[in-house]
């Protein structure tokens, strides 16, 4: 059905801290390790694509966090962020027990394995971030403006669009992102939506996550996290992404991001044109070789 899928993934359904988490594998589970953590609203089998272009032989494992794709929903009002830390820990004791893997992550999952690498550096050799620039700069006097919309949000829960058809979530994707083909978006559908008894499409994601989150993101907390990276990181980024946006202007942008990778101790720092905030969709194959250039052999 998909033409442009060359590996074949296999799933798998294990329990960590009490949970069932869905976790997505290709390659030789003999092969070198390489952990791929997804982002916000996304699944384990966004990274098909780039998987498909990578030359040497990996296991690839990328789970789907907790309250995305087929990982179960926690029946929680809103997430906590540190749970994805705990969660990528016993997830690494599980398969790579006492030993440093290879990390990459994209969006929120370049901001969870950054933090994870900085928190436990004997546990990461190498670490890629894909545009995982972390949150916008809080400031004390937000908090109780912050309380007080996260107990009204309470008051309504959130809810997911459904779509009509598969084909329908498939248009829905390529309207964020034009650059996806009709089979990759027919792919990306098939995995970020499920049919329900009445024939609608629902998105794999508790809409929990929606929620603006009660406490207020400490970006020097973070950065200091940053600081207690050992592993040589790759910062990558795309050429027409807007992720930025939150940080003002184009170059106050490029201000606070710089200031950012200036916290990373050894850090090489890449840019992939002709791709958005989905560059693991947009260039697979450029963001493929890459990945392997930076990696030992």
């Amino acid at each position: 059905m998909f033409m442009d899928i060359t590996k074949q993934s296999r799933a798998e359904f294990i329990t960590l801290r009490g949970l069932q988490y869905h976790v997505r594998h290709w390659g030789d589970q003999d092969a070198p390790k390489l952990i791929m953590l997804h982002g916000w609203m996304d699944v384990s089998a966004s990274f098909q694509f780039m998987v498909d272009c990578l030359q040497r032989d990996w296991h690839v494992i990328a789970p789907d966090l907790r309250g995305f794709g087929l990982t179960r929903s926690i029946g929680v009002d809103s997430y906590w962020f540190p749970d994805y830390l705990a969660d990528l820990d016993a997830l690494l004791d599980h398969y790579a027990p006492q030993q440093a893997v290879n990390l990459l992550g994209h969006s929120m999952g370049g901001n969870v394995a950054g933090i994870y690498a900085g928190v436990r550096p004997g546990r990461v050799a190498r670490l890629i971030n894909l545009e995982g620039f972390g949150l916008p700069v809080t400031y004390p006097g937000q908090a109780p403006g912050r309380y007080a919309l996260w107990l009204d949000e309470l008051r309504q829960k959130p809810v997911l669009r459904s779509y009509p058809s598969q084909a329908a979530v498939a248009a829905r994707l390529q309207k964020t992102n034009p650059r996806l083909s009709d089979t990759r978006a027919a792919f990306l559908a098939a995995h970020w939506a499920t049919e329900n008894a009445e024939g609608r499409w629902e998105l794999l994601a508790d809409p929990a996550h929606k929620m603006t989150g009660p406490l207020l993101y400490q970006v020097e907390e973070i950065m200091a996290c940053w600081q207690g990276i050992a592993a040589p990181v790759l910062w990558v980024e795309a050429s027409d992404t807007d992720i930025w946006k939150w940080m003002g202007t184009k170059q106050q942008a490029r201000i606070e991001i710089d200031r950012r990778i200036g916290f990373i101790k050894n850090v090489t720092t890449a840019l992939i044109g002709d791709a958005g905030h989905m560059l693991h969709h947009d260039q697979p194959q450029l963001l493929a070789s890459l990945v392997e250039d930076f990696l030992p052999g």
